[in-house]
């Protein structure tokens, strides 16, 4: 019987690692070819693992809530065909075989690339990587402690919920919220004897404490799922870095509604797709993105980092009740026909949570439309690390003056608010204010006779 590995998947240019959350499959059990095995969960998107072959899933050398890197196998399938090298190392491990020398020196090469994946993690991982007990930290908890400035002492005594005692994302996590109410560890006595004692630091800040909740009779407890905890951390996150202002402007965009009424039938006859007001929304953004380049930015420390491509984010609200941000990357490439498909495509999927990881990543602005839930307008969160986001809200009839040579009237126009939120670090008043004007005029300026 062959053995085959399952590798964890790359899961994006920037994502290093990814946690299991759920086993589809267990021991024992068979699986067919792109089967799901199992459930992973990185900080952008949840994905399924497929089987590379159809036969047995003989072991999981991982379990839920571990933190596994890419390249790294995490389970074996045991298939219906002969020997083959590339299982050797695993069957060795499994079966205890007296070749085992053999069978590892016959590696395959996803083997051979996640133990080099690992041995360059191990290389970086500077004083905090394995205790003088030999604990083991996964990099994403190294990460976290680091930031946290939790010394190697303070993250031994952390009572680890996972594989063989590890610490996991979920220990440290919960560690630093009772931080403050845990009794500080004390240097042993010899130590403090042979050691002089060492000078005197500044306290760091304490972090502001929620205030405490009282749960009354009848109330609902109801924990937040994993994507809630990830938005709510990163909209606190957001709030933390960026000083937001919000600058507003009413647009007429009686032009670009009577437009889009006259021709959506023949759109929707001839491309296959329904043409909605974010496309069009889109075209304006990316106009303007043009125009004001630096509203496209991103800050690194006191580094302003210009980005060369638009790539256009569009908030999408999922049937849970979550927000998930999928990415038209290269947006000013494309012209409304190719614009409108890839919102269709990316919102539908959005909804399906079929989603890749690549596809919610990469920003460099943001448009989303609260419009779609009958609001006039909204104050937005910065997606870091962006500058900006644009909300557009409800389209409506109002009464409003007209300026024609022949003089002023009353008439019935589409209006609607556009709500800029920038972050006044890099974006001041006068560029913010700018660039949302010329998103209105974009709007307003809509060419009714123009083709698609």
């Amino acid at each position: 019987m062959a053995q085959v590995e399952l590798i964890m998947p790359k899961m994006g240019e920037s994502v290093a690692e990814a946690t299991i959350i759920k086993w589809l499959k267990d021991e024992g059990d068979t699986v067919e070819l792109e089967e799901s095995v199992l459930e992973i969960a990185t900080d952008k998107v949840d994905s399924e693992v497929p089987s590379p072959s159809e036969g047995i899933l003989k072991k999981k050398l991982f379990n839920e809530d571990d933190v596994v890197k890419v390249g790294e196998a995490i389970a074996i399938i045991e298939t219906g065909g002969g020997d083959s090298p590339d299982s050797g190392s695993s069957k060795a491990e499994l079966n205890g075989s007296e070749n085992s020398s053999k069978k590892q020196e016959e590696k395959s090469p996803a083997v051979a690339e996640a133990q080099k994946m690992v041995t360059a993690a191990a290389e970086t991982t500077g004083d905090i990587s394995r205790s003088s007990n030999g604990r083991f930290y996964s990099p994403l908890v190294r990460n976290i402690a680091e930031k946290e400035n939790i010394s190697q002492q303070e993250l031994d005594n952390i009572e680890g919920s996972g594989a063989e005692g590890r610490v996991t994302k979920k220990d440290i996590l919960s560690y630093l919220d009772n931080r403050g109410e845990a009794a500080p560890v004390a240097a042993p006595k010899d130590s403090q004897e042979s050691k002089p004692s060492p000078a005197p630091t500044k306290a760091p800040a304490a972090s502001p404490q929620p205030a405490p909740v009282s749960v009354n009779q009848g109330d609902e407890i109801i924990e937040m799922d994993r994507m809630r905890k990830k938005i709510a951390e990163h909209m606190v996150m957001s709030k933390h870095t960026s000083p937001h202002v919000t600058s507003f402007v009413e647009a007429d965009v009686t032009n670009l509604v009577n437009w889009r009424n006259k021709v959506k039938n023949e759109f929707q006859k001839r491309e296959g797709e329904k043409i909605t007001f974010t496309p069009l929304f889109m075209e304006a953004v990316i106009k303007a993105i043009k125009d004001f380049p630096m509203v496209n930015v991103s800050v690194d420390g006191t580094n302003i980092i210009k980005r060369k491509n638009i790539n256009i984010g569009m908030a999408a609200a999922l049937p849970s009740g979550n927000l998930i941000v999928p990415v038209i990357h290269n947006a000013d490439q494309l012209n409304l026909v190719g614009l409108t498909k890839r919102v269709n495509d990316l919102a539908a999927r959005a909804r399906n949570n079929k989603l890749q990881p690549d596809e919610i990543q990469g920003g460099t602005y943001t448009l989303t439309n609260v419009g779609t839930f009958g609001n006039v307008m909204g104050t937005p969160i910065i997606n870091q690390p962006q500058v900006a986001i644009l909300a557009t809200g409800s389209i409506n009839k109002k009464p409003a003056v007209i300026e024609t040579p022949e003089g002023d009237f009353i008439g019935i126009r589409h209006k609607m608010f556009l709500s800029h939120s920038y972050d006044h670090r890099v974006v001041d008043g006068a560029l913010g204010g700018q660039f949302v004007r010329r998103v209105a005029d974009y709007l307003e300026s809509f060419d009714t006779n123009r083709d698609w």
